[in-house]
């Protein structure tokens, strides 16, 4: 038996539709489109193509975006300034800082200022902190991007051994929380974990997002477990994820290719996000 291959792309399809649906059903009750204003600092051509493509989707559906290109030597002070202009313009309703950031900058600084009203990301420490404590606004694109797509293939996940493999601060811990809320028991393996195969071979759901290309062994997943690989590293002209795809498919009863798979539900998600970041203004953020 061969895994189902989870269509990443045209889950994400779907929803970029739904939100373009409730877009032009608010412009017909005289509310204007969304707003996402794009900050993109240097010439980074991966961040490029990134901006891009969130641009393309913003069109798509009917949200109005705005970037900001600047210089990679602009200064820490000249981006919080933006930064603080734009969380007082009312006219904008999301605010994206583009990562990786030039050494110079402090990210975790460039987060806290942003009004987490605006932060379409969910990166903000109130937006994360509001997600653990299970009232959340706005959060993190592809942790929620990946609850979408589970649930999109009717996934139930409440009482599953979901194992999250990597703890970052932008994708596994707020994935952890996610799954949290879901209703799963969490395991959560990072550099620090020992005998990670024994623990990757115990899950029922396995989410990995560490961009180390086949680090997962295909013999390592539970015959019936659900695999989604968001880590992607380019090796020669190939994009790569964690899992190895190959020897997982044959074992996995749902797994996501890679590209294809988890990637255009991050972007998806991001546009609604700014949709919501929207609604969110006119009541106040409490």
């Amino acid at each position: 038996m061969t895994a189902n291959i989870i269509n990443g792309k045209e889950i994400a399809n779907k929803l970029l539709e739904k939100t373009k649906e409730e877009i032009i059903k608010r412009q017909k009750g005289k509310i204007r489109p969304p707003c996402l204003a794009v900050i993109l600092i240097g010439n980074d051509p991966a961040s490029s193509i990134y901006v891009q493509k969130k641009k393309q989707a913003c069109k798509n559906i009917g949200i109005k975006s705005i970037t900001h290109n600047l210089k990679e030597e602009t200064s820490q002070e000249v981006v919080i300034e933006l930064i603080n202009s734009l969380n007082q313009d009312k006219e904008i309703d999301g605010i994206l800082v583009q990562s990786p950031l030039p050494k110079h900058i402090d990210e975790s600084i460039v987060i806290k200022t942003i009004n987490p009203n605006k932060d379409v990301d969910g990166f903000h420490p109130i937006n994360i902190g509001l997600l653990a404590i299970k009232t959340p606004k706005l959060r993190p694109c592809t942790p929620f991007g990946v609850i979408k797509l589970l649930d999109a293939q009717g996934i139930k996940l409440a009482g599953l051994d979901a194992v999250v493999i990597g703890a970052s601060s932008h994708v596994g811990r707020p994935m952890t929380l996610e799954l949290l809320l879901a209703g799963c028991t969490v395991t959560s393996c990072h550099s620090r974990t020992q005998n990670i195969e024994r623990k990757v071979a115990q899950g029922d759901l396995i989410i990995t997002a560490i961009g180390k290309p086949n680090i997962i062994k295909g013999t390592w997943i539970k015959k019936g477990a659900i695999v989604i690989d968001i880590g992607i590293t380019r090796v020669g002209n190939k994009l790569i994820g964690d899992v190895e795809y190959d020897i997982a498919k044959y074992r996995a009863a749902y797994i996501t290719p890679v590209p294809g798979g988890v990637g255009p539900m991050t972007v998806a998600t991001l546009m609604e996000n700014t949709l919501t970041a929207q609604k969110l203004s006119k009541r106040g953020f409490h």
